[in-house]
């Protein structure tokens, strides 16, 4: 066998082949690879962090389908408590990999959400599925979206308090970026908070925010139990927005990138298989429902990822862009405008003083070309551009294009 593969087969050729398990190479075949190449993982066994959310599902999936073992490591999901402390262990290596916040990792690199660390996003995991939740309370009382809710605080002034579950991270930007589409300066004319995603139903049923941003299944729990009705969702904010990332630091990326890339094919093979079919999507409702992983009931998770949205006050539809996983690729892919689109919010609220070189930092962190490495040997489409464009809630386009005069053209900022 040895000498076949040295005479009639590209060494890379059959290294490629067998790390994404190629119809026809037998497994004897590929662990000879992976026992006598230097494309065997360098660390066999990898905790990946996650928080008890409906888009932690890839991670958990790539573990119990057994995509890790076929790509030659075992991955650990381990249930993390919150956003902080997901960002110390990954900092301080308890953690190889996390299932984070976009904007965590961006605060980390630029040493605006806690120490400052080199850090990388490998792929993204999940885009849409978010949402507003606005209290039973306030909905009785004619708050229900953004125009209504800021006619009712101008109307009935007092302290008024909304949560996101991280300072730098995607809800916090969300709900940030909602507010102020809606007229309300979310520094001056409101609290903002930040609570744990599994703490936010219990939060708001002892009155302690009047609104958070959050992800499933913890908006939809809270129109199960009676607390909460949704405002908006966060594809209403932007359609297929970026949101949890896989992430690592720098370092490790650099000292395993064998197993960086085995465990990248193994999440990526997930969320194919996630998004192939309504049985996959219902099996994972079933497996992130447990005790171990977000511990709900099924009923509180599979009917979003399905795109079968209430919202808690007597409407129903059904939402094309529901939270997705894969979508033949496009979800996937470390687009440089996402990351940079963060960036330019950071600076808009004052959590960077002074603008940044978007571009340079985008580039930093996330991994372009070892993301089309990965997903050209699984034959993963990828998009020919590294920036795309969106058209936001409040009518405004964003393209990366000129990310400072995008962050200071905004009429409310701090």
């Amino acid at each position: 066998m040895t000498d076949l593969l040295k005479t009639s087969l590209n060494r890379r050729t059959v290294l490629q082949a067998a790390t994404v398990g190629a119809v026809g190479v037998s497994p004897a075949l590929r662990a000879l690879v992976h026992a006598q190449g230097s494309d065997a993982p360098e660390k066999k066994e990898v905790k990946i962090g996650f928080i008890p959310l409906t888009d932690c599902a890839s991670v958990v999936m790539a573990s119990v389908l057994g995509f890790d073992k076929k790509y030659g490591v075992t991955i650990i999901p381990t249930k993390e408590a919150s956003w902080a402390g997901v960002r110390d262990k990954l900092v301080n290596g308890e953690l190889d990999f996390a299932h984070v916040l976009y904007g965590l990792v961006y605060g980390v690199h630029m040493g605006t959400a806690g120490p400052k660390k080199d850090m990388a996003v490998l792929m993204s995991l999940n885009n849409n599925g978010q949402a507003i939740t606005l209290s039973k309370a306030l909905a009785d009382k004619g708050a229900v979206d953004g125009p209504s809710l800021a006619k009712f605080m101008a109307a009935n002034k007092r302290e008024y308090t909304f949560a996101g579950t991280f300072p730098t991270g995607t809800h916090a930007m969300w709900m940030h970026y909602w507010l102020a589409a809606a007229g309300i300066n979310p520094l001056s004319g409101a609290k903002l908070i930040t609570v744990p995603p599994p703490q936010m139903v219990a939060n708001m049923r002892v009155g302690n925010m009047d609104g958070f941003c959050v992800g499933e299944p913890w908006n939809h729990r809270a129109i199960m139990d009676g607390i909460g009705v949704t405002a908006n969702t966060t594809q209403d904010i932007w359609k297929d927005h970026p949101e949890k990332v896989l992430g690592t630091s720098a370092d490790f990326v650099k000292k395993n990138p064998n197993t960086t890339r085995a465990v990248m094919m193994a999440v990526l093979e997930a969320s194919q298989w996630i998004d192939a079919s309504l049985s996959n999507k219902m099996k994972m409702a079933e497996t992130v429902a447990q005790k171990s992983y977000i511990n709900t009931s099924v009923d509180a998770i599979n009917q979003r990822i399905l795109g079968r949205y209430q919202n808690g006050m007597g409407k129903t539809w059904d939402d094309p862009n529901h939270m997705k996983f894969f979508n033949d690729g496009a979800v996937n892919f470390p687009y440089l405008s996402d990351g940079m689109w963060f960036l330019t919010q950071h600076k808009r609220w004052g959590l960077i003083k002074s603008h940044p070189d978007y571009l340079a930092v985008a580039k930093e962190i996330n991994q372009v070309d070892l993301y089309k490495s990965v997903a050209s040997a699984m034959k993963i489409n990828v998009p020919k551009d590294p920036m795309r464009t969106a058209k936001l809630m409040d009518g405004v386009v964003w393209d990366g294009k000129d990310p400072a005069k995008y962050a200071d053209s905004f009429k409310i900022k701090a």
